[in-house]
């Protein structure tokens, strides 16, 4: 085995040698086993330049910056289950590697014609880059991404591979058909989608775009946010900015939010731990939680219950809760200027409960086992925004935020 080993790398390196168009020109080449594997690494060096454009027919690519002026690659192609070394070298001689200079461009190419079946074969790339590099572009059709340490831009496309990004200066631009997503540090704008991956990112200094078909979306920080998954959960630690996320079933937990939020989900809960902007809140039958309100907010869910704080309705717009059947409970500042309208439309077994005098509750209908309804009126301070509270099947709670909620 040993020797044939030893004929088999002979033999391809001097296909490269030869110039037969395998591997890139200046390239050098070794073959060895790895476990059901014949291996052909090959090694080469690129001039630097502002961009580099690496696309292959299947296998994962790797990019890393480091402090050096070229672009040098590792590239290593993969043969499985080859019954001997002439079986391994026909396939290994099927792959074909490029590697050239366009312009401001470093380009590298891998094809392979049987590579679509991971079983017989693949290739993967390792790159270095100067750290400088302005923009790295990356397809293939199945393979994992990964791109760390570079101070320009990222575009990358796999057809299912799962794709990382971290320490990267610019715009991250990045699509998988089905793997997941994970970000940790960067500088630039966010556009992330998946067809059904889940997402994960760090820290974005700019703006955060990012959809999957159905995974989970995580986001510690960011500015301003758009996100949607057909069905997974919602959690974010701080958004700096305007938040809309939707989900098509999940929940939705939200830490803080220092703009407008936008929180929707077909089925799950929602929770809010505090926002400096107008909140609009739907669920079509989970629980929502709204804290450190300031400029008021819409909820409706379509049967769980409700609970909001308000600080204050600064922008003078109504604040509205609604439920089908569950319990509104809502925490008012001592100095809150608002004007409270509140109703139950089924009121048999269920109450308004205020803890305060300016607020008068009253009732309609029979007490001997009719239908009653509720009704609370009042402002507070004078007076302010609208806030009306509506649950058909509830009791609803008017309550001074205590010394520990502030």
């Amino acid at each position: 085995m040993k020797k044939s080993l030893k004929t088999l790398a002979f033999l391809i390196i001097g296909v490269v040698a030869a110039g037969a168009g395998e591997n890139p020109p200046g390239s050098t080449a070794q073959v060895y086993r790895q476990s059901n594997a014949w291996v052909q690494e090959v090694s080469g060096v690129l001039t630097a330049a502002r961009t580099l454009r690496v696309t292959t027919d299947a296998g994962s690519v790797k990019i890393r910056a480091a402090a050096q002026p070229n672009i040098t690659y590792v590239l290593k192609k993969r043969v499985y289950n080859c019954v001997s070394d002439s079986d391994a070298q026909k396939y290994l001689n099927q792959f074909k590697i490029t590697a050239w200079q366009q312009g401001d461009s470093a380009v590298l190419r891998g094809q392979c014609e049987f590579c679509g079946n991971r079983k017989h074969g693949s290739m993967d790339f390792d790159i270095v880059v100067p750290k400088d590099t302005a923009l790295v572009n990356i397809n293939t059709e199945g393979g994992d991404i990964a791109v760390t340490g570079i101070s320009g831009r990222m575009e990358a496309e796999t057809g299912g591979g799962n794709i990382q990004a971290d320490d990267v200066g610019g715009l991250v631009r990045v699509t998988s058909g089905g793997g997941n997503i994970e970000i940790g540090r960067t500088g630039g704008d966010l556009r992330l989608e998946t067809g059904g991956g889940n997402v994960r990112v760090g820290s974005a200094k700019g703006r955060i775009d990012a959809q999957s078909g159905g995974g989970n979306i995580t986001i510690d920080s960011g500015q301003g946010m758009a996100l949607e998954t057909g069905g997974g959960t919602i959690n974010i630690s701080n958004a700096n900015g305007d938040l809309r996320a939707t989900t098509g079933g999940g929940n939705i937990t939200i830490g803080s939010v220092t703009g407008l939020a936008v929180l929707e989900t077909g089925g799950g809960s929602i929770r809010l731990s505090s926002a400096n902007g107008p909140v609009s809140a739907q669920s079509g039958g989970g629980s929502i939680e709204l804290f450190k309100l300031r400029q008021g907010a819409q909820a409706e869910t379509g049967g769980g219950g409700i609970v909001a704080e308000f600080i204050s309705l600064a922008g003078g717009r109504e604040s509205h809760l609604e439920t089908s059947a569950g319990d509104i409970v809502v925490y008012l500042a001592d100095d809150l200027k608002a004007t409270i309208n509140a109703a139950i439309d089924v009121g048999n077994g269920h109450a308004i409960q205020s803890d305060f005098s300016t607020i008068k509750v009253t009732t309609e209908g029979d007490e001997m086992g009719g239908m009653r309804e509720f009704y609370a009126n009042g402002s507070l301070n004078g007076g302010g925004p609208y806030l009306k509270l509506h649950t058909t099947v509830g009791n609803i709670e008017l309550r001074k935020r205590t010394l520990a909620q502030r």
